[in-house]
């Protein structure tokens, strides 16, 4: 399996995405656009995992590559390859598919719980999910349902904290499946200690300001990391496995 991942910035790499792609022999490259690299082609790769940042996914005017990037969600969908996309790269997804990215009513930073939906138990890659899981939230916009979604996790504050959607590819194809994670299961102390790092764009950004959460509390123990990880296993282990020609 052919993983690409596209990274934003310097702060937002793929974490616990690369240990899961090592520890089951994947591939895994990433594109830094960040470092003005190119979008790859879709036939380089079998899975794209879309990365975060404190960029909006409307910030089409100030980051022109966001325009070429949607297309290339587009093309990912049309070619019938997998796809998760991560904070931005969920409402990356969302926007792509025409729906509205706009700021949430405050942001969501910290470690915060979300309800699985009842939904959930007839996707494929959040089925036989616990009904609470508590992952790292760190944005400040939230986005609209894409049609034929199925919604996974909900907060009160932000109801669409996660989604799947599947394409029909055709008989003779599986067709195209997309995950879309609002909040932060790939966060390692690696990783969130590079977003600590960069002063929590989120808090002053599109989504309106808010108040960073203490260091210590952002930083958490080795058992939040250890929760969260074998979810973001799961779901990425449904995801890339192909479904038998319908």
């Amino acid at each position: 399996m052919r993983v690409r991942a596209l990274q934003h910035v310097p702060h937002e790499g793929p974490a616990a995405v690369a240990a899961w792609a090592a520890d089951r022999g994947h591939s895994l490259q990433v594109t830094r656009l960040d470092w003005g690299e190119p979008l790859p082609a879709v036939a380089d790769f079998d899975l794209l995992v879309v990365m975060g940042g404190p960029m909006s996914a409307n910030d089409e005017a100030l980051h022109p590559w966001i325009v070429e990037e949607k297309r290339l969600i587009g093309e990912t969908i049309q070619a019938d390859r997998r796809l998760l996309g991560i904070c931005l790269g969920a409402q990356m997804i969302a926007a792509a598919l025409g729906k509205r990215i706009y700021a949430a009513p405050a942001p969501e930073i910290g470690w915060l719980a979300v309800r699985v939906t009842a939904g959930a138990a007839r996707s494929r890659t959040f089925a036989g999910m616990p009904a609470t899981i508590t992952p790292l939230h760190w944005h400040g916009e939230t986005f609209d349902l894409p049609e034929g979604a199925i919604r996974l996790a909900e907060t009160d504050l932000c109801p669409n904290q996660a989604f799947e959607i599947e394409f029909d590819g055709g008989p003779e194809r599986g067709g195209a499946l997309a995950l879309a994670l609002q909040f932060h299961l790939e966060a390692t102390e690696e990783s969130v200690r590079a977003m600590v790092a960069a002063e929590n764009p989120c808090a002053t950004g599109a989504g309106g300001a808010g108040a960073l959460p203490p260091e210590k509390a952002l930083l958490a123990s080795p058992a939040h990391y250890a929760a969260i990880h074998p979810f973001l296993h799961a779901a990425l282990d449904a995801l890339v496995t192909r479904p038998a020609a319908r």
